[in-house]
């Protein structure tokens, strides 16, 4: 019988243990014989039976001894090391980390990858939603899950991908200050020099608060007023910022000003303590918190800033592709979710309708009585 149950002493403890093994006496075509006794991977029957078959295609396709498909857990590491580490930014290599410890690895980290299915895929993708994690995440982890699979193909791990079927995330509508609540904002920042400046950077040049933190004054030209950003701090990591290149941005004038006022000889970084260390994401954080309390705002973070620089472009009639430029979008699909008006600026849209049929109907009015 190919597949049957042992019985073995650990030699670590002593112990008696059973194992299911397969124990296979195959004759190749050439008529030479070939003995396979080997521990199944899955300790059931079920799973014996089915590694037996495995065993005897693998013989048949003279496959047999060579390199075995690794585990999805042990090609993690070469994943992380050798695509991950060339080819992303720290935020994507801490974000892949998290996703791959936290969900992926348990849910995969058993099946060697090319056992890895659609129907494994679908089952992972309904658990995570059931257990009420949002769409756009669990996208995200897909993605992780497909790069890794595409990238084991293109090394020759594996022959087969699997097709990996996204959820549908419903359209992104972005949030933004409006002009009234924008400018409640600067005035409460002026209480603070460094935090106007900041502010400023996110709502009326675009930046991302690590691209504000990582910001050098030699970054910055204050007579032609413009500021070319070059990097972006994630947790401590320098990195490329939004977009993955460089891009140089005029600056208004106020937010010229602003920099001026600011500026210091306590180093490189614009944002910075008293010893020169640029600042951390909390001390940014508290800077913003503190305007935005003062100006009696609701609750947003710096994000918010970078979508109202779009947004109001966008409701002043600048063109889709000068607005990527300006932001950074590495895809126009991203920017032309800003090409929207506002809510006041459609009131007032409904309000020039209202006033031109209300003139025709003055003018009709009129127009019977002198008959």
């Amino acid at each position: 019988m190919s597949v049957r149950r042992e019985r073995r002493r650990d030699p670590e403890t002593g112990a008696m243990r059973e194992f299911w093994m397969v124990d296979i006496d195959y004759q190749h075509p050439d008529g030479r014989r070939q003995r396979i006794r080997k521990v199944s991977p899955v300790q059931t029957r079920r799973g014996a039976e089915k590694y037996e078959r495995e065993v005897r295609q693998a013989l048949g396709d003279d496959r047999f001894g060579r390199e075995e498909v690794p585990r999805f857990e042990a090609f993690k590491k070469e994943f992380m090391e050798t695509y991950v580490a060339a080819n992303n930014k720290p935020s994507e290599r801490i974000s892949k980390t998290s996703m791959l410890k936290f969900h992926l690895v348990p849910a995969f980290g058993r099946m060697r990858l090319d056992e890895i299915g659609t129907r494994d895929i679908e089952r992972f993708k309904a658990e995570k939603l059931a257990a009420g994690l949002k769409p756009k995440s669990v996208n995200n982890m897909l993605t992780c899950l497909g790069k890794m699979l595409r990238y084991a193909a293109e090394i020759e791990i594996i022959e087969r991908i699997p097709r990996v079927k996204f959820v549908r995330v419903p359209p992104q509508r972005y949030d933004f200050l409006e002009d009234d609540e924008w400018e409640r904002l600067v005035d409460a920042a002026k209480a603070d020099r460094e935090a106007l400046a900041s502010v400023l950077l996110g709502g009326e040049a675009g930046l991302c608060v690590g691209e504000i933190r990582a910001l050098q004054w030699g970054d910055l030209d204050l007579v032609a007023g413009r500021v070319t950003v070059q990097r972006t701090d994630y947790r401590g990591y320098l990195g490329s910022p939004k977009g993955g290149r460089m891009r140089t941005i005029p600056l208004t004038k106020r937010l010229v000003a602003a920099l001026k006022a600011m500026r210091h000889l306590k180093g490189p970084s614009v944002f910075s303590d008293a010893s020169g260390v640029l600042w951390s994401r909390g001390e940014a954080d508290t800077r913003l918190r503190r305007a935005r309390v003062a100006a009696g705002l609701r609750k947003f973070g710096w994000h918010r800033l970078r979508h109202t620089f779009c947004s109001h472009l966008a409701m002043r009639g600048a063109p889709p592709r000068a607005i990527q430029e300006l932001a950074g979008h590495a895809s126009i699909t991203t920017t032309m979710r800003y090409m929207h008006l506002s809510p006041t600026a459609t009131r007032e849209a409904i309000r020039l309708l209202e006033t031109e049929r209300q003139f025709d109907g003055n003018s009709a009015i009129a127009t019977e009585k002198a008959r």
